[in-house]
């Protein structure tokens, strides 16, 4: 399977669900991170690194420390899973970031579009918050449930991406890092650095019953399989 046609499949997994479901982009993620690694573990396509370009560059997704912060630890955690490094950055006195990936080039396009379905997903799911409490709480509260249901998922996320690992510990070879990715990432200025989510504020219930379980939860249906197929 040459790059390109192994990125096509991984475009038309990730255009499965036209309103994507908490579940449904589980799987998506998941099987995203298992054709990048059967890719790699093909040594007739393996390409030197020194060959591959590297790419450090801000995409179009932004957050402030009070709207949707919790775009920060979820670049980085698909980040980590996609070979990249994530970043977030700001003009002077500005409030607003803007996120970016530092990969090599087939990396980062990956990445990049991993990163924003994961997105679309849990901004789909903020919607549906909003709308289930708009009568109910104020909203400043109503937000701090979406940030909640947000860390949620990415912890959920995280742990499956782990739990992949473990089932598939020949892809460790393969799924890490590059030096020079982790060079260019340590030669950021602090700020650029992402730092944890503080949980202090969020509501624990909302993060337990509904951020984590659909980020734990890996159930691929039927769509997926016939999806993959095509």
């Amino acid at each position: 399977m040459e790059t390109k046609d192994y990125k096509d499949k991984i475009r038309k997994l990730l255009a499965l669900a036209e309103s994507p479901s908490e579940h449904e982009a589980k799987a998506a993620l998941l099987k995203a991170r298992q054709l990048m690694a059967e890719h790699k573990l093909r040594p007739e396509d393996i390409e030197p690194a020194k060959n591959k370009k590297l790419i450090n560059r801000e995409i179009d997704v932004t957050c402030t420390k009070q709207k949707g912060a919790w775009k920060t630890p979820l670049s980085a955690t698909i980040a980590e899973a996609y070979c990249c490094k994530a970043y977030r950055r700001h003009k002077y006195r500005a409030r607003t970031y803007r996120i970016g990936f530092i990969g090599l080039e087939d990396d980062f396009d990956i990445c990049e579009r991993i990163f924003k379905y994961a997105v679309d997903c849990v901004e789909s799911k903020a919607a549906e918050i909003r709308r289930r409490h708009k009568d109910v709480y104020t909203p400043q509260y109503i937000e701090k449930l979406v940030d909640a249901y947000a860390v949620g998922f990415n912890s959920g996320v995280s742990s499956a991406f782990e739990r992949q690992k473990e089932q598939h510990q020949e892809w460790g070879l393969v799924l890490v890092t590059p030096k020079e990715v982790q060079e260019e990432w340590d030669a950021l200025g602090k700020a650029s650095k992402l730092k944890d989510f503080d949980l202090a504020s969020l509501d624990k219930m909302q993060y337990a019953m509904e951020g984590e379980r659909d980020g734990r939860e890996f159930k691929p249906g039927t769509r997926l399989t016939a999806g993959m197929e095509a």
